[in-house]
């Protein structure tokens, strides 16, 4: 296993030198370079995670700026829904034009057999960072929990309660749980393809994951997670699951099997590390809008979480979601700043 960077040690819970920080979505539009890109190639959102050589620049370009630890490929959770025969668009938030309601919608869902062929931009992307971050940061590959990706392709776009994921989930059973062996085939040959183009470690969003009650989380949702992680080529690889809203579950959270728990701002940190214990490290869990305060005020929240973390080894700084695209960049800066000054040894 590859221990040479230390956002690598604090994942496996080994000691590092500084507390590594990375953002989520630490590649978007806060960044006038990132905008740059985007209008310098056309297009949508969607054309510019198809393209290898924008979808890279960009996935670096926070690496220069803000000095993070690790660098995650840019993409989006459902490019690989495409595969299974949906038709995405952004307009601009995810839209499926045919949700998946019957029966017939998920049997005429495909699995493709070979992931790489199906996205080749995605391991293209990834071949590309290996090369230009080589040295510097290790790079993250990602994918949306089977959950996560199921609310949007039932609903159709995103929703406040996914209630027409909900109502096949009660309603029918064995339907939800035929589409979720499908979309869970279908994720872990694409995080595995990931891995085997050279993504040194994985993070799994399960956005959505906080919105069923603890009971319902572990009957619908669990099992899947478990099944996905479980199917990674994980030897020397790293899992990081994220839980939005699992604060109140984190025995279960941790029940998926991930080397590292992803954790928002609605849980302290302290007590979460309580609570999963010493044998899984964890991830966050600043509130993005923090960054919006005065730098002094953003300074003492980083000690705030460093504080509660209290020198216990697996621990990664990051934002509790993603960071906001009004946010401005010289805020970043400082807090990964921060993070490195007050956590150094």
């Amino acid at each position: 296993m590859s221990t040479e960077y230390d956002f690598i040690k604090a994942c496996w819970g080994q000691p590092v030198d500084r507390i590594p920080v990375w953002l989520m979505r630490q590649a978007g539009r806060y960044l006038q370079c990132y905008k740059d890109v985007r209008a310098k190639g056309g297009g949508t959102f969607l054309d510019l995670c198809k393209d290898p050589a924008r979808a890279a620049e960009v996935s670096i370009q926070p690496i220069d700026i803000l000095n993070v630890d690790a660098a995650i490929m840019f993409s989006d959770i459902l490019t690989p829904v495409e595969t299974m025969g949906m038709e995405l668009d952004f307009v601009p938030g995810p839209v499926f034009a045919k949700p998946i309601r019957t029966a017939a919608d998920v049997d005429a869902l495909i699995v493709p057999e070979d992931m790489a062929q199906a996205v080749p931009y995605v391991p293209a992307i990834i071949k590309r960072l290996r090369v230009a971050l080589e040295g510097r940061v290790p790079l993250i590959g990602f994918g949306g929990a089977p959950f996560t990706l199921a609310c949007y392709m039932v609903e159709g776009k995103g929703s406040k309660d996914f209630a027409a994921l909900k109502q096949m989930m009660y309603g029918d059973f064995p339907l939800y749980d035929a589409l979720m062996q499908k979309i869970t085939a279908m994720d872990t040959a694409y995080l595995n393809m990931q891995i085997d183009a050279g993504a040194q470690a994985i993070q799994i969003f399960d956005t959505w994951g906080g919105l069923l009650a603890p009971h319902d989380f572990e009957l619908y949702i669990l099992p899947y997670a478990k099944q996905l992680i479980n199917g990674l080529k994980r030897k020397g690889i790293p899992v990081i699951y994220f839980v939005k809203g699992g604060g109140t579950m984190l025995d279960l959270v941790k029940e998926a099997g991930a080397d590292v728990i992803g954790l928002d701002w609605h849980v302290g940190l302290g007590k979460a590390r309580d609570i999963l214990g010493d044998d899984v490290a964890v991830q966050g869990n600043l509130d993005p809008t923090v960054l919006y305060a005065p730098k002094p005020y953003i300074e003492k929240e980083v000690q705030r979480i460093l504080d509660e973390n209290a020198g216990r080894p697996g621990f990664i700084f990051n934002l509790g979601h993603g960071i906001l695209p009004t946010v401005p960049p010289e805020n970043a800066i400082h807090m990964v700043e921060c993070v490195h000054r007050l956590s150094l040894k």
